[in-house]
């Protein structure tokens, strides 16, 4: 995971508590390392309650300002950190990668979820990684909105399915039913996502930007606008990428192990999902997209690939108008 824009090292007063956290979808496993080197622990749920748990526990043992430090594991971190930077404390959210290294650098052998966070609060004692920027309440709410509008299209996608087989009048009927209600639905998150863009006017021009990128409607622009919108949180257009997961990761070593690059899906996944098909569209439908895959097949590359790089390409232009602030310009992407 990149680093985010303006980073910055946790105050004194935090680091006089370091946490570890070992995120996983239903728990969380919490490793607190206080001033003498002594640790306590502690498993809570990865709900709101949890979290709420979590704090009271800190606050029981003295603790109401720390150094938080986690691993960026799918998405389940989220929520755990923009509640703790909610409260106050310092949270740093870091590449997995870098607490294998470490651990591999400190010896340990031992894999265990209360082993990972303690190995984690080591790594954030020793390394005092930059804080993390906690989104604004308008992008967490935009982006719920968006999630919840990608889930009713998979609902309704499903739904369209089961239409296709269905072996009785009575099944079609109730599947149409479903259906209309599943399109009553996206119809109104659609339009709430466009009410809460239009009533911010950071959002309101960013979307303008987007929208002007051949390729990119409503739809993909909320997507870009619920993880990148707002105040930039990178400072390089490849932060953004790797945000994504859409980067390149390679696999060499000395002169027998040459791997083929490939993405490296060490990113958030929804962007990923969100960004194939106005790729696939732009490839298709777009002068910028045509020229850019004709001169990656005309070098023999496979069109798997060139769709990959296709959708690196289009994050990249997106996150570049963001920055730049100036609209798309197909001069610089004709060639």
């Amino acid at each position: 995971m990149e680093q985010e824009r303006n980073p910055r090292a946790a105050s004194e007063q935090a680091r006089e508590a370091i946490v570890g956290i070992d995120v996983a979808k239903a728990k969380l496993d919490v490793a607190l390392k206080q001033p003498k080197g002594k640790w306590k622990t502690k498993v809570v749920d990865n709900t709101p309650s949890g979290f709420e748990q979590l704090r009271a526990w800190l606050a029981k043992h003295g603790v109401s300002c720390a150094h938080v430090c986690m691993e960026a594991t799918g998405v389940y971190w989220e929520k755990v950190a923009e509640d703790l930077a909610d409260h106050g404390f310092a949270v740093s959210v870091v590449n997995p990668a870098q607490i294998k290294d470490f651990g591999g650098a400190m010896g340990v052998r031992t894999k265990t979820d209360a082993v990972d966070a303690k190995l984690i609060a080591e790594f954030c004692d020793s390394r005092n990684p930059p804080v993390w920027q906690a989104p604004s309440r308008s992008i967490r709410r935009l982006r719920a909105l968006v999630g919840r509008r990608e889930a009713l299209i998979d609902l309704r996608t499903q739904e369209q399915c089961r239409l296709e087989v269905a072996s009785t009048e009575e099944v079609r009927r109730s599947i149409e039913r479903v259906i209309e209600h599943l399109d009553q639905q996206i119809t109104e998150i659609e339009r709430q996502i466009r009410k809460d863009v239009d009533d911010d006017p950071t959002l309101r021009a960013q979307r303008e930007l987007l929208k002007s990128i051949p390729g990119i409607g409503d739809g993909t622009a909320a997507l870009f606008l619920s993880h990148y919108g707002g105040e930039l949180r990178f400072d390089k257009t490849r932060q953004a990428v790797a945000f994504a997961g859409l980067d390149t990761a390679k696999r060499e070593s000395g002169s027998s192990v040459r791997g083929k690059p490939r993405m490296s899906k060490k990113g958030h996944s929804a962007l990923r999902k969100g960004v194939y098909m106005p790729a696939v569209t732009a490839m298709s439908r777009t002068p910028w997209g045509k020229a850019f895959a004709t001169r990656l097949l005309a070098a023999g590359k496979p069109k798997k690939l060139v769709l990959g790089a296709l959708m690196r390409k289009l994050v990249a232009i997106a996150y570049g108008v963001l920055k730049s602030g100036l609209p798309f310009n197909p001069a610089l992407h004709s060639a």
